[in-house]
């Protein structure tokens, strides 16, 4: 790491590093360093089957996916009508405090989650898993939702607003304090702590570095120019971040209620036009998906195989059981912690169940599931083989779903940075700054140092988080049924 922040001062310092030639290259090495640290000590190996190693960080994530989907009595369909009414305002009390609308939340935690795990993700997860992966990415999708919720109440119940208004949650205060209630506050504050941690190397890692890596990789294998200055990209990428997040949630809520909704759209319609022109080919792909999630010939091990890369995508992409949603959903306008758990179960469903699968559709309907294509250039392929010119469109929104990511991930981390360091203008600076150097570094890396990097901090999130969810699982089902019971009594009013 120290070698990595040397080289960080230098390339910002020195001008003649600007002019090195291979200046990527030596970025790439130094954070290679650092990312095969991190990789022995996440994705530990527990047991083997079907010669597959099978990660202890795996089974945490679908087991309490499992647990909470039951615990909370299949909320995840039972709510999801609600849900819709809520995000729309429905049930809205106008003078409830917070930052930002339920709609602002959900998209400004989408942006977070829908991005490049989407369509690098899902074809790294084919490439390596097979078209079964598919199958359990869509499982995995449905099973989080329950996941969500839980954190994302948690999230809300135990926030904190200054002064000013401004709030403060997520779960290094649900942690810290709801544990505490539970008598175990030094236990709580430990999971915090380590929890932090995480979610900034987090923030510089999945949420900024592989964004940014397959925005510049789309970009300049698109237009054919940049190529192997990924650092120019890079610096221009971080000015346009560093703009945005200087503002803080209300900044940051404002540009992805309108990029969201937009990117999504065009994503969508394209894959649409996609399937639409092979329609009479989606019945076979749907048979490639299921039968490949079950075949003892999926690309990567088998069966076992297309389970671990479903469930492993389909975790980085939606971030159930991470935890870091629930830090944009804590700044929502509203008095009831429920209503937003409920808002955010749409999360996983529209990361994973719908985009995640459109996409997985494309790919495996036009064919396109080589190997040797690195990500989102294996989707790119796959939309370009009937949409010749729509790899220039994907650049586009690859870069806005890349920078909405960013913005949303530089929240996050902020927020367990002034966790750790405390509140002040100087202290959120200083992890400002950092971010939009890590915006170079992430430029500049080859794709798989990056993805490891990434993958080792996204999901160490989920081992302190978990654990917390579970010991306050009462909690939150309380706070649901509670929510739920002054809905149909109507003491919660409905505004149409």
């Amino acid at each position: 790491m120290r070698k990595l922040l040397f080289l960080l001062i230098a390339l910002m310092t020195s001008p003649q590093w600007l002019m090195a030639r291979g200046l990527d290259e030596t970025i790439d090495e130094a954070f290679g360093h650092v990312a095969n640290f991190f990789v022995a000590i996440i994705f530990f190996p527990i047991t083997k089957i079907g010669g597959q190693e099978i990660p202890f960080v795996l089974l945490w994530l679908v087991v309490a996916a499992v647990f909470f989907t039951i615990f909370m009595r299949f909320i995840n369909i039972r709510g999801f009508k609600l849900a819709t009414d809520v995000v729309r305002g429905k049930y809205t009390d106008p003078d409830d405090k917070g930052e930002v609308s339920h709609f602002q939340a959900l998209t400004a935690a989408l942006s977070g989650t829908v991005g490049l795990g989407n369509i690098a993700g899902v074809a790294i997860a084919i490439s390596v898993g097979g078209p079964g992966a598919t199958f359990w990415m869509i499982i995995a999708g449905l099973l989080g939702m329950s996941t969500k919720l839980t954190e994302c109440t948690l999230g809300v119940k135990y926030r904190q607003m200054d002064e000013t208004g401004k709030v403060y949650g997520g779960p290094m205060y649900y942690l810290s304090q709801g544990l505490a209630d539970k008598g175990m506050g030094g236990f709580g504050k430990v999971l915090a702590a380590l929890f932090a941690v995480m979610c900034i190397l987090g923030s510089f890692g999945g949420g900024n570095m592989f964004q940014v890596n397959q925005a510049f990789q789309q970009f300049s294998g698109t237009f054919g120019i940049m190529e192997n200055s990924g650092w120019v990209f890079g610096m221009i990428m971080a000015v346009f971040v560093g703009v945005v997040i200087i503002g803080g949630i209300k900044s940051i809520a404002n540009v992805t209620d309108k990029i969201v909704p937009l990117m999504v759209g065009i994503y969508v319609a394209a894959a649409l036009v996609i399937l639409g022109y092979h329609f009479t080919e989606i019945p076979a792909a749907f048979g490639k998906i299921f039968a490949g999630a079950f075949s003892a010939d999926a690309a990567a091990g088998g069966a076992i195989g297309a389970i671990i890369q479903g469930f492993r995508r389909a975790a980085f992409s939606n971030e159930a059981g991470v935890g870091s949603a629930s830090i944009a959903h804590a700044a929502v306008k509203t008095n009831q912690p429920a209503s937003e758990g409920i808002v955010a179960l749409l999360e996983p469903f529209i990361d994973t169940v719908v985009v995640c699968t459109m996409t997985a559709l494309v790919i495996v309907i036009t064919g396109n599931m080589d190997a040797n294509a690195d990500g989102v250039a294996l989707t790119s392929q796959a939309f370009a083989s009937v949409i010749s010119w729509f790899p220039y469109i994907l650049s586009i929104a690859v870069m806005l779903f890349a920078f909405s990511t960013m913005i949303t991930w530089s929240y996050y981390g902020l927020q367990a940075w002034t966790y750790l360091f405390g509140r002040g203008a100087s202290v959120e600076i200083a992890y400002k700054v950092i971010f939009c150097l890590f915006v170079i570094v992430g430029a500049a890396s080859s794709l798989g140092n990056v993805v490891t990097f990434s993958d080792m901090m996204i999901f160490g999130m989920c081992f302190p988080n978990i654990l917390g969810l579970y010991i306050l699982r009462n909690v939150v089902r309380d706070e649901i049924d509670g929510y739920v019971g002054k809905i149909d009594s109507g003491e919660i009013k409905r505004y149409d």
